[in-house]
């Protein structure tokens, strides 16, 4: 490709990225709709004062097994011709900070903050009919089940409508390290990325690769601003000319323009700086440079300092990549936690020491754990892929490969959540579903949104009735998860 191309294509994904619900207009993507009537309830004059100001979800794309990370089992080492149904754990358990509470091995340096943190082994997934990626990444992001009427937010549009920006020059929402093309399910990731029925405005800030964070809060090389500022203004103007955009209803209208113009603030802000990991310490950085992920929990702690609200940090979901380990589970896996180990650890660290651990909530999730033979047959491929064996003769076999919602674990940092605690149980053996204090997503959400000092049952009117926070305004908050 020429210098030229290049200089082309890097400012046209720029435009994309400032301002990508505009470029989905001009696409002919549409206005998303029906769009939520202004004037959200806060209905619980009850409501306990926030905890947090801030939310980190850490989200460990494509099923997270609980008995190989932080709810391990017994331990059983690989055998050639060992039997599938032995196999409970492929890693030997490790201490903690905290006495009672053992993690699997290759977690050590989450290990030693746990005592800063609340683990949970008892979240139950939602009984979706079939066990998808797709359905329950939208399930659990948004709090409800596919498919709806209505598209529902994400969890960080809900933060972003009932709160707003920390700092009016950061978008509210952030979302990093998940790529949207080439994945295979890009459509299916759309689906919940978004605000939803609360406006345009409410979407996430795209940030795909945090190593390139930088270029998406600057003019591409050899632009100066003004230059730039010509463009957007032009770009701008297109859209206001739109076919689409004159069709759309006024409130359609101000959400898509001020995610426009608030994409453009950005730049000129001192906070764009928080994008630019060149700016790190070298020690520092290179202590969170084990993956993308590792560098986006480095993106996530600079933009806490600038004043963030809502942050997802993802692992980024592929089908057959990162935790969807239909094969090689178990050397998959111990690569997966030296990507996060580290990084998760220096963030909770870092946060600590800067004064904002205890105003920031940090929350690590999957969609769904693992289990060895849980779904499907031993004797049926999964999406073409070779099935588990009842005899394990390769390594490759070795490691929980079936998606398994009876249980799973979650972990929390921050935010007024007890230190040093251990929240439910799972069974000891297959299996290893939750056995004491389950938690669903509502319940979840709903504890969550409460640390954030946002009620269950905050809501918006869309086509003249009530959407809720959570499913039906119903979720509730568990007080022992927030110290209450």
């Amino acid at each position: 490709m020429s210098h030229q191309n290049q200089s082309r294509q890097s400012r046209r994904e720029f435009l994309a990225r400032s301002a990508g619900v505009a470029a989905g207009v001009m696409a002919g993507a549409g206005l998303p709709g029906p769009l939520a009537r202004s004037g959200a309830v806060k209905a619980d004059d009850n409501q306990t004062p926030a905890k947090a100001d801030t939310l980190i979800v850490l989200w460990m794309a494509g099923g997270m097994a609980h008995t190989e990370t932080f709810d391990p089992k017994r331990y059983v080492p690989f055998e050639k011709g060992m039997k599938a149904e032995q196999v409970l754990c492929t890693f030997p358990s490790v201490p903690t900070a905290v006495d009672n509470i053992q993690i699997s091995q290759g977690l050590e340096q989450i290990a030693s903050v746990m005592d800063r943190g609340t683990l949970i082994r008892s979240h139950v997934l939602g009984d979706l009919g079939h066990i998808l990626h797709s359905r329950h990444q939208y399930h659990w992001h948004t709090g409800y089940e596919p498919p709806l009427s209505v598209a529902a937010p994400h969890m960080g549009a809900w933060v972003a409508h009932a709160l707003g920006p920390n700092n009016a020059a950061l978008p509210a929402f952030i979302d990093i390290g998940q790529s949207y093309e080439g994945n295979g399910e890009a459509e299916e990731l759309k689906a919940f990325q978004t605000g939803g029925c609360l406006g345009s405005e409410f979407n996430p800030f795209r940030v795909p690769d945090p190593r390139e964070a930088v270029n998406i809060v600057r003019p591409p090389a050899g632009m100066s601003r003004a230059r730039f500022r010509q463009r957007f203004d032009t770009y701008r103007r297109l859209v206001n000319e739109s076919p689409k955009y004159a069709d759309a209803t006024d409130e359609q209208k101000q959400s898509l323009l001020k995610a426009i113009d608030e994409a453009h603030r950005l730049m000129d802000s001192p906070a764009a700086k928080a994008f630019d990991l060149a700016l790190e310490p070298r020690d520092a950085y290179e202590t969170y440079n084990t993956s993308k992920f590792g560098l986006g929990c480095l993106l996530a702690r600079r933009l806490v300092e600038e004043g963030a609200r809502f942050i997802e940090v993802t692992t980024e979901y592929g089908p057959f990549l990162q935790w969807d380990t239909h094969d090689n589970g178990h050397t998959r896996l111990a690569k997966l936690k030296q990507e996060i180990d580290a990084p998760i650890a220096q963030l909770v660290r870092d946060l600590e020491q800067r004064g904002l651990l205890d105003r920031t909530l940090i929350v690590l999730a999957s969609e769904f754990s693992r289990d060895c033979l849980v779904e499907g047959k031993p004797d049926k491929p999964v999406r073409g892929q070779v099935a588990q064996p009842d005899v394990i003769e390769e390594l490759k076999h070795y490691g929980m490969h079936r998606h398994f919602t009876g249980a799973s674990s979650v972990l929390m940092f921050g935010g007024g959540t007890p230190q040093g605690m251990l929240y439910g149980a799972s069974a000891p053996e297959r299996p290893c579903t939750t056995i004491a204090d389950p938690i669903d997503v509502m319940d979840l959400h709903a504890t969550v949104y409460q640390a954030m000092g946002i009620p269950a049952n905050y809501h918006v009117e869309v086509e003249e009735r009530p959407f809720y926070a959570t499913k039906d305004g119903l979720g509730t908050p568990r007080p022992a998860l927030l110290g209450l």
